[in-house]
């Protein structure tokens, strides 16, 4: 039967594609500037049609190869090591509070909201990791963060109270420990809450540059967001000299080298984040009404 044509419909279409080419454009720009020879960015402000196109921004981040890339290694180990463990974690906490048969689980479940609202300060947290030896190493970037949200716990552990007891009660029947209904029954069925979290923890991670230097001073253990923030930094002061000295032999490309770090930053997210779009939704809704 052939669909008959609705201006409705097509109103809809046309303004959902008009609003994907409005989030598009900003992207793209960002792209092109990132490309585009310094001098023309100051000569002629953004464009998306740049009269000279240059690829120095990109040549200096990744000159001899080596710094970027290894931080770019160290920020995808500490993000892909960091979820799962942040993940399983939280996961394994939702479902103690989510369990009915365990004593006192709303008094564990306040001793967990009461550090999200009162927090102890850097000072306390500083001396904490020295006292633990997270200093230059990977455990630095890795144990500070890895204690899980209690606002993605909260989440989980909402998702979790909506499956039904008979569930559990039925695997205790058949012999299996609460370790085990955990990872099999519980987990399985809580994927969209947990992929939400998740989608959440690797954010954190991947954009993480705080303990790198509050912890890190060892340059090859730098994540790429830092190390990216320190050569921004030296590009700034390498302009501001220039500037004060009257140099012109040599443009640093300050305002293309800000879009290119952030078009290699957002890379990897954002090629993950439509794999987990539908988990995202989903977990956030029903963690958030049903409870």
């Amino acid at each position: 039967m052939k669909k008959k044509f609705s201006w409705a419909n097509f109103c809809i279409g046309f303004f959902i594609v008009l609003f994907a080419l409005m989030c598009l454009l900003p992207m793209v720009l960002t792209f092109t500037v990132s490309i585009t020879e310094e001098t023309t960015i100051m000569r002629n402000g953004y464009s998306f049609f740049p009269k000279k196109l240059s690829l120095y921004a990109y040549k200096l981040m990744f000159q001899d190869g080596s710094a970027v890339l290894k931080a770019y290694f160290i920020s995808i180990f500490i993000t892909v090591a960091g979820t799962l463990s942040a993940v399983v974690i939280t996961g394994l906490a939702a479902y103690t509070l989510a369990n009915k048969n365990v004593k006192y689980r709303n008094v564990l479940g306040m001793y967990f909201f009461i550090p999200m609202v009162f927090g102890s300060g850097i000072v306390p947290w500083y001396l904490i990791c020295n006292m633990m030896h997270l200093r230059n190493n990977i455990f630095a970037l890795l144990i500070p963060n890895l204690l899980f949200s209690t606002f993605n716990m909260f989440l989980v552990r909402n998702f979790m109270s909506s499956l039904p007891d008979s569930l559990r009660e039925s695997a205790i029947i058949d012999g299996a420990n609460d370790f085990v209904i955990a990872c099999k029954i519980y987990f399985p069925l809580t994927v969209p809450s947990l992929a939400t979290i998740g989608l959440f923890y690797g954010l954190g991670y991947w954009n993480d540059w705080w303990n790198a230097i509050m912890l890190v001073d060892n340059e090859n253990l730098y994540p790429v967001q830092y190390l990216l923030l320190q050569l921004k930094s030296q590009i700034s002061m390498l302009k501001e000299l220039q500037y004060l000295s009257g140099a012109t032999s040599m443009t640093a490309p300050a305002e293309s080298l800000k879009m290119a770090t952030a078009i290699i930053t957002i890379g990897p997210i954002v090629l993950l984040y439509p794999f987990l779009q539908k988990y995202y939704v989903k977990g956030l809704v029903v963690g958030s009404v049903k409870g």
